[in-house]
């Protein structure tokens, strides 16, 4: 019956199953006389009641629901977590709180002992669990180890936990476990390793040298993914660390005929403009990406007319042969709107008011944000209540 009224809410989008205080006293006597698959069902109609205070939300859990996280059936079991997320968001009690959480942490570390089925869609769960309460299984690292025979989708998930779960304490053992993961066969499990060992350096402060470090490692492999994705990630961390970290741009400046993917290529260019003023051939960089120009996708070509004019602006007498050239390839021969509006836009401006063409383009930009790889909190606020 609860089954057939919630599906018949969801088509109808009209809600049928009015549930109060009364419903919900006369459901949490049927879980123990019902089938796993009618447990799921009940647990998933309790999980859309709105307790109004702590104390019915509390109750609701210590009479039918924590019981629930030792049942053999995973879904069972998810849709019991489903309901105590939901349900502390109404606990005031921070000290119950961490109880609940700490009581969440033995099931789903068993849950990842299952098959890899059930591994990833406990691990999509877990990715959304961790970022709305962090402390729950803050301790558990290394039961994401990626092991020889994990399949890859399994591989990826488990490496994005890692990132969600780093913190000062266990930083150097994640980061040990990535470079180790960047060594791998697979290409896409190197590729995500790369880009988490950034995502750390952005979300610890205190840690960013150490990934910094290990980006360069990885660097001096000399393997072109590699080297692509550590140029990617570097550029998200001097957006990080403005005026940090510079020493290592000479080595990314020796890896230039490894880049042939777009966004490398694009984040190269943004560096070299970013840093032009610092960096002594600049202008041959620049003009290195250059000899391509009209073959390169439009982002590439974007982000090289904008660095071309960020090094007009910051060694004018060395570039203005450089940014000319670019300028009447951007206005004249290119067939892209976006590009050909630019330049005319910067050209403009460069001829008749520099200043301001100097406030526009070199400007301060906001710094990435800690959260810059987490959902959105309105998001994250609806997504545990439709854990699966």
């Amino acid at each position: 019956a609860v089954a057939s009224l919630c599906e018949i809410s969801t088509s109808s989008r009209k809600n049928y199953l009015q549930l109060n205080e009364d419903v919900i006293s006369k459901l949490l006597p049927a879980l123990n006389e019902s089938s796993e698959w009618g447990q799921v069902f009940i647990l998933d109609a309790i999980a859309m009641y709105e307790p109004p205070n702590s104390r019915v939300a509390e109750t609701i859990l210590e009479r039918g629901v924590i019981v629930r996280l030792s049942h053999a059936n995973s879904a069972v079991v998810l849709s019991a977590i489903k309901v105590m997320m939901k349900f502390m968001e109404r606990i005031q009690s921070p000290e119950l709180v961490r109880a609940l959480c700490k009581k969440m942490t033995p099931p789903l570390v068993t849950l990842l002992s299952a098959e890899p089925e059930i591994q990833y869609v406990v691990m999509r769960n877990i990715n959304l669990i961790v970022q709305k309460q962090p402390q729950i299984l803050a301790g558990e690292i290394r039961m994401f180890v990626c092991k020889y025979n994990d399949p890859l989708y399994v591989k990826l998930e488990k490496i994005a936990v890692m990132v969600q779960l780093s913190n000062e304490r266990n930083v150097d053992q994640i980061l040990s476990e990535f470079r180790e993961y960047a060594s791998e066969v697979d290409i896409e499990v190197v590729r995500k390793s790369v880009r988490a060992i950034g995502q750390c350096a952005i979300r610890l402060s205190r840690a960013a040298e150490r990934c910094v470090d290990a980006l360069l490692e990885l660097i001096k492999t000399k393997v072109s993914y590699v080297v692509q994705e550590a140029v990617v990630v570097i550029r998200d961390i001097f957006r990080k660390y403005p005026g940090k970290y510079e020493i290592i741009i000479s080595d990314l400046c020796e890896n230039l005929d490894s880049l042939d993917e777009p966004e490398a290529k694009g984040a190269m260019i943004w560096i070299i403009g970013e840093y032009a003023d610092r960096i002594d051939n600049s202008t041959e960089l620049l003009e290195h990406f250059l000899e391509n120009f009209m073959d390169e996708p439009p982002s590439v070509q974007l982000q090289l007319l904008t660095a071309t004019v960020k090094l007009c602006l910051k060694k004018p007498q060395a570039s203005r042969d450089l940014v000319v050239r670019v300028m009447k390839i951007a206005t004249d021969e290119s067939n892209n709107p976006d590009l050909r509006d630019r330049g005319y836009m910067y050209w403009r401006m460069l001829s008749k008011n520099p200043d301001m063409a100097r406030k526009v383009v070199l400007s301060e930009r906001p710094t990435i944000s800690d959260d810059s790889f987490s959902l959105q909190p309105k998001v994250l606020d609806r997504l545990p209540s439709h854990l699966c």
